[in-house]
């Protein structure tokens, strides 16, 4: 047997569990003719088996693993080998119960649940390493092993005592000196002024939560304990199968699709090899509509695709519904396929599903699964299921190509916990994630390819960059920003810019004197509205909605696009543009409704000829992305996924027909979609 490629097919399957099985071998049986007729392809194994491949300190079992990862090579599979630190077994907890985490108010937890343990803790970190180079010694060459799953899903904060001195360790590293940490920290405020570094404490509902540098810096220390923890579990790993890819499972908050809020993924990014996420919608929900979330969606993918430029891999989703969300809706008939699909549309190479199999007990055990309690294949989320493993067999030419985009929206995690943390404007209205979302929205109505970016990443390739509300900006960024206009960029920023610095200390002397060169203003003052109080934007005759925040600002050489319509600031600039160098700077002064981003997007996009050429007459309702193959000597191919957003039949008009990977059948310009249909159409550019 040799190793599969990972460029050969899309993954599809799941999270297998065969360990909560080992008493019932007619189910491994089944499960082995299932995995065929579902035409899935690759495992997940071993996430939470650490009892199972050590039921006592130092007796080790494999051989259930082994003759799993055997029937699987033999079937031509693919598994995603997992370490099982994300949950650890009793006798560990038990015989060190230094391992368990302390929370926040300074209580050891007791063993339970997941992820509760110390990324600290010594006695941890030997045993995860103990058991982890026993996964790599035995199956670093297995046939079947495509990829290493490191733990799952990070997340979590120990305050324990060797958390507090790391933490004073990583502080004195980087303020070196008490004066620098007392500047960085404006300690003298409420007479917060650190003598020692022993008086340094992690934040703490019965301590300190409002010293605002210390909030921020211990959100950066998690995510680089988290990281050095990850480093750890990979040592060995990467010692004995340095060609071996290895990701570990992104996550986002739910209801919103916003990214994962307790750790820096754009920091943790540089130290895997594939980004892989779990995603999960709440599909057919009564507070949106499908294209809301479906747009959501492809914000996020479009976030976790760009932070190594390269194809991701969803790996969890739901071929029906979950168990934790407030109301768990199974999908409607034609949702699973589309749903799918719009993961590999944004870039994903796989599609694969917690879980395989419904667990017979606990918490999960109504979480859906392609193999349900009924064990039966002729159920309509396991006829779903096949009906996309078949359809990934059919696109897998698509696999492995890239996304192009000339537009980029800047999301940074330092700049969302420091805004989070501020006590000023609106406390419960600042939505820095939401607001991005609602900046990209124009861009997926619109079929326009979109990154979403660090303020780490090149700026060069994108001929537009959209900054919302950047409160805590360095001057480093502010000068690249400067850079990255004076060359030819486009730079749209807002409200709330600005405001403080890398350690959220504000800026002193008024706005900072790069951005006033740069957007041709100062900002004098920022308008907190009640939730019922809205302004007006008065714009090329049109009226738009402002709510939540209105900037005052003193135009210098900007130039007035649109003024505000109402209070004392009535009549003055809310939207201005100035040049800058062979760009342009715009700033967007209130919060507005989508109307106006849909009407000052179109404009600027038709300045930059960025629109969708193939999309002759679209629908806001119909998403177009698609994925290139650039092939030297080969004649430019384009991939394109028209997908259906809706409950209503929809039409949209293109330049060019196809032929439409799905059914094999030549399209012609008018495209006919059913609801929530989907059409992927290759479309080869003729040779010059």
């Amino acid at each position: 047997m040799t190793r599969y490629n990972l460029e050969e097919r899309f993954l599809h399957g799941g999270d297998y569990n065969p360990d909560q099985w080992l008493n019932y071998p007619e189910i491994l049986a089944k499960d082995l003719e299932l995995m065929e007729k579902a035409h899935a392809n690759t495992f997940s194994l071993g996430i939470f088996a650490w009892s199972a491949l050590e039921p006592a300190e130092g007796e080790f079992q494999f051989e259930w693993l082994d003759k799993i990862m055997d029937e699987l090579a033999e079937r031509n599979s693919n598994v995603i080998l997992a370490t099982p630190s994300g949950a650890r077994p009793a006798w560990l907890s038990k015989a060190y119960p230094e391992v368990l985490r302390t929370n926040e108010k300074r209580e050891k937890m007791l063993h339970g649940g997941r992820h509760n343990h110390c990324f600290s803790s010594p006695i941890y970190r030997e045993k995860v390493a103990i058991i982890n180079r026993k996964l790599a010694e035995r199956y670093h060459d297995h046939p079947a092993l495509l990829m290493w799953h490191i733990s799952n899903e990070y997340s979590g904060d120990c305050h324990c005592s060797i958390c507090q001195e790391n933490f004073r360790q990583w502080v004195k590293q980087k303020y070196q000196t008490l004066a620098a940490l007392n500047e960085a920290w404006w300690g003298p405020f409420w007479s917060h002024t650190i003598t020692d570094w022993s008086q340094i404490e992690s934040p703490s509902p019965i301590g300190e939560m409002q010293v605002h540098g210390l909030n921020l810096d211990w959100h950066r220390f998690v995510t680089d304990q988290t990281i050095d923890f990850y480093e750890h579990e990979i040592k060995d790993i990467r010692r004995l199968s340095p060609d071996v890819p290895i990701t570990t499972n992104f996550m986002a908050d739910t209801r919103d699709l916003i990214p994962f809020y307790s750790l820096d993924y754009g920091k943790f990014a540089q130290h895997v090899d594939v980004i892989s996420w779990d995603c999960y919608p709440a599909w057919h929900n009564d507070w949106g509509t499908t294209a809301d979330l479906a747009s959501k969606v492809g914000f996020i993918n479009d976030q976790y695709r760009s932070l190594k430029k390269q194809p991701f891999l969803i790996m969890e989703s739901t071929p029906s519904g979950v168990n934790w969300h407030p109301v768990n809706r199974t999908k409607r008939p034609g949702m699973h396929l589309l749903s799918s699909m719009q993961f590999i549309a944004h870039g994903s190479d796989s599609n694969l599903y917690f879980q395989w199999r419904k667990s017979r007990g606990s918490s999960e055990k109504f979480h859906g699964a392609v193999v349900d309690h009924d064990n039966d294949e002729q159920n309509r989320v396991f006829q779903d299921v096949a009906e996309v493993g078949k359809a990934l067999e059919e696109i897998k030419e698509i696999k492995g190509l890239h996304k192009k985009a000339k537009v980029a929206i800047i999301y940074d995690w330092d700049n969302n916990w420091a805004l989070n943390d501020a006590q000023g404007f609106g406390l419960e209205s600042k939505r820095y994630p939401q607001t991005l979302q609602e900046h990209y929205r124009y861009f997926w109505d619109h079929d326009i390819a979109v990154d979403v970016i660090t303020k780490d990443h090149d700026f060069d390739a994108y001929q537009l960059i959209i900054a919302p509300m950047l409160y805590l900006l360095p001057k480093e960024t502010m000068k690249k920003f400067q850079q990255y206009t004076k060359n030819g960029g486009t730079l749209v920023s807002t409200y709330l810019t600005g405001i403080v610095n890398e350690t959220d200390l504000t800026y002193l002397g008024g706005w900072p004197q790069e951005l006033q060169e740069l957007f041709g203003v100062s900002v004098k003052e920022i308008d907190t509205l009640y939730p019922k109080q809205k302004n007006l934007l008065l714009m090329k005759e049109q009226q738009y909605q402002i709510h939540d925040y209105c900037s005052v600002v003193q135009t210098n050489t900007a130039q007035t696009l649109g003024v505000y319509g109402a209070d004392f600031y009535q009549g003055q600039a809310a939207v201005t543009v100035n040049d800058y160098g062979e760009g342009s700077a715009y700033y967007l002064g209130g919060r507005t409704d989508q109307a106006f981003l849909e009407d000052f997007y179109q404009e600027v996009t038709q300045q930059l000829r960025l629109q969708n050429e193939w999309v002759r007459q679209g629908s806001t309702n119909v998403s177009i992305q698609s994925r290139e193959s650039q092939q030297e000597q080969l004649a430019p191919t384009t991939y394109y996924f028209v997908m259906n957003f809706s409950e209503e039949n929809q039409e949209v008009e293109v330049a060019t027909s196809g032929i439409d990977l799905l059914t094999g059948k030549t399209t012609n310009q008018k495209l006919q979609l059913a609801p929530y249909e989907v059409q992927i159409i290759k479309v080869t550019a003729p040779v010059q």
